[in-house]
């Protein structure tokens, strides 16, 4: 098994419980980037269950799609958050380099841009999972249970909130990137959020529309 595997696998199995604890600890993972993944497979796993209990064998077959859609974006998210705590780890072992003289100083320079410029990846993949979950949740709300239709605004708030959080983790590493152009690039990436959040109002104030009527 992989290390990236091995890691999603351990984040899998593990309690609420345990990961809030190593979330509240003094230690260099989990943090903001596992959170956000956390926030997205949360709103994953409410459209995908909005989906389950959507049974009207007229939307059926869209029903199965976004339930398929959902549970492999719940998949992909924490296989993100497994790849953010290794990538910030390797962030605080670089932050660890001596730093006596000009070369030292120089290398430190050098692997601690590399390492936070992989930090950025993670979170970049879980502002790219909350942007398809806010398109998954406006496709499930005209044909979901009405039973369920806070869950659907619950969904994209949680999209929202790990957008939110994705973002400030790739903005985070951006100082220690000395790559200019990458440090450009990647700042613009993130605007996306912003869009995001626009839709997942969107989504929230459709469901307050049906829920008063």
């Amino acid at each position: 098994m992989s290390e990236r595997a091995q890691g999603r696998e351990e984040l899998d199995g593990q309690s609420i419980g345990d990961f809030l604890g190593q979330l509240a600890a003094r230690m260099a993972a989990p943090g903001a980037g596992a959170t956000a993944a956390v926030e997205a497979a949360l709103s994953a796993s409410l459209v995908a269950m909005v989906g389950r209990f959507t049974t009207d064998e007229e939307h059926a077959e869209l029903v199965r799609e976004i339930v398929a859609a959902a549970d492999a974006q719940r998949d992909a998210c924490l296989a993100a958050a497994a790849d953010d705590e290794a990538a910030f780890s390797a962030v605080a072992e670089a932050m660890k380099m001596p730093r006596n003289t000009a070369e030292e100083k120089a290398a430190r320079r050098r692997r601690l841009s590399a390492a936070q410029l992989d930090a950025t990846r993670p979170p970049l993949a879980i502002l790219e999972s909350a942007g398809t979950l806010v398109a998954l949740a406006a496709r499930v709300l005209p044909i979901a249970n009405r039973n369920l239709i806070s869950d659907v605004a619950a969904a994209t708030a949680a999209a929202r909130a790990a957008a939110s959080t994705a973002r400030l983790s790739v903005e985070a590493n951006l100082s220690g990137i000395e790559d200019e152009a990458v440090r450009t690039r990647l700042a613009s990436a993130v605007v996306v959020a912003d869009d995001l959040a626009r839709r997942a109002d969107e989504v929230e104030t459709e469901v307050r529309k049906v829920m008063r009527r």
